[in-house]
């Protein structure tokens, strides 16, 4: 196992296991744009260079107009942070929950930072037959333990999402329990507008409800690290409170608003090629008897065939230089259970041969 941190791409582990140079692996184990970054960040942080002499803005403010302009929501609705992670974090410092709910599996750092600032798990779990959805009137029975609820929309490492009348009964119940309700979007954006299902445009509705996403998935820039949060003002500000002053660095910030100036052939064309590579990709992994979680997102959840576990394959494919990510410790999956990312069509071509060699060998 490489996922010695509890996430996908770690190459630097990669490369003292497998003998290669980081740089020289096809990472699969972490799920970003295959596009690469927009041409608007490359020009913006090309002539932004010099403002490191400068300490970023700690209002986030030029960001935060662009994203209220793009959500539609006031300034006071938005925060921005050092990536989804630490919108999480400040999260949980401000409410201070003692018991937090996780739906299982799902996104590791729920779980890590609920443990780490102080409160007790409870979970459910999905069903394998609802492609690791879980029961709503479960979901609702953990609301009634918890102080604040974490749900991936669409859900890591499966790729799913919930249907907008089923968080529409979450979200109401949440009123209810005065449970948080926080809905992880950092993958939404993969998935054609018309087919999103989000709380976003009737938060107003809903003032349990706080909205995390990510910035550095689908504009593809993780070393930058960059999210925010959407809610009420009150949780807003009871976040910003306990945010490290400049924990949003200069070039981030630049990056972030140059990210919403993109061109909309950037967005078209991520969601086409996105949308041709899955089924690629799908078909391709069920032609050698793989099961393969029908997700949304820019990444697949799959199963392998015995004798190989995720443990196994993995290491089969690190020394031909592709990494994957075993899902093998994910509460609910099995040790058969990885995901990849869907990458670009000489990517995935090269996958599904390396995958086919490797079972061919096996034989």
């Amino acid at each position: 196992m490489i996922e010695i941190y509890g996430h996908g791409g770690d190459v630097e582990t990669a490369a003292a296991r497998y003998g290669l140079h980081a740089a020289d692996f096809l990472d699969y184990s972490a799920n970003i744009n295959p596009l690469g970054p927009p041409a608007e960040v490359k020009e913006a942080l090309m002539q932004g260079w010099k403002e490191i002499i400068r300490y970023p803005d700690p209002g986030h403010r030029g960001l935060k107009r662009r994203l209220s302009d793009k959500l539609q929501l006031g300034e006071e609705h938005i925060l921005v942070g050092n990536g989804a992670a630490e919108c999480m974090a400040l999260l949980l410092q401000a409410l201070r929950p003692e018991t937090v709910g996780t739906i299982e599996p799902g996104f590791s750092e729920y779980r890590t930072l609920a443990i780490q600032f102080g409160a007790k798990v409870d979970s459910v779990y999905g069903r394998k037959d609802k492609h690791y959805r879980a029961e709503i009137s479960d979901i609702v029975g953990l609301m009634e333990r918890v102080q604040v609820l974490f749900i991936g929309q669409p859900n890591n490492p499966n790729g799913v999402q919930y249907s907008l009348s089923d968080l529409e009964v979450i979200a109401k119940k949440a009123e209810q329990t005065k449970t948080k309700l926080v809905v992880d979007e950092a993958f939404i954006d993969f998935i054609p507008e018309r087919s999103r299902q989000s709380l976003a445009p009737s938060l107003g509705k809903y003032p349990e409800v706080i909205i995390i996403r990510s910035m550095t998935k689908f504009y593809a820039i993780p070393g930058l690290r960059l999210g925010f949060a959407i809610a009420s003002p009150e949780i807003i500000r009871a976040m910003t409170k306990k945010q490290v002053t400049w924990s949003v660095n200069g070039l981030a910030l630049l990056a972030g608003e140059a990210c919403l100036q993109a061109q909309p052939s950037y967005e078209q064309d991520t969601l086409s090629l996105i949308a041709m590579e899955r089924t690629r990709l799908m078909d391709g992994l069920s032609e050698y008897g793989f099961t393969v979680c029908p997700g949304e997102a820019n990444y697949l959840l799959v199963e392998s065939l015995a004798p190989w576990t995720a443990g196994t394959l993995q290491e089969a494919m690190g020394r031909k230089g592709i990494l994957i990510r075993s899902c093998a410790m994910y509460p609910g999956l099995n040790q058969h259970a990885f995901r990849i990312a869907i990458k670009s069509t000489e990517h995935n071509l090269h996958l599904l041969e390396t995958l086919g060699q490797i079972m061919e060998g096996q034989r």
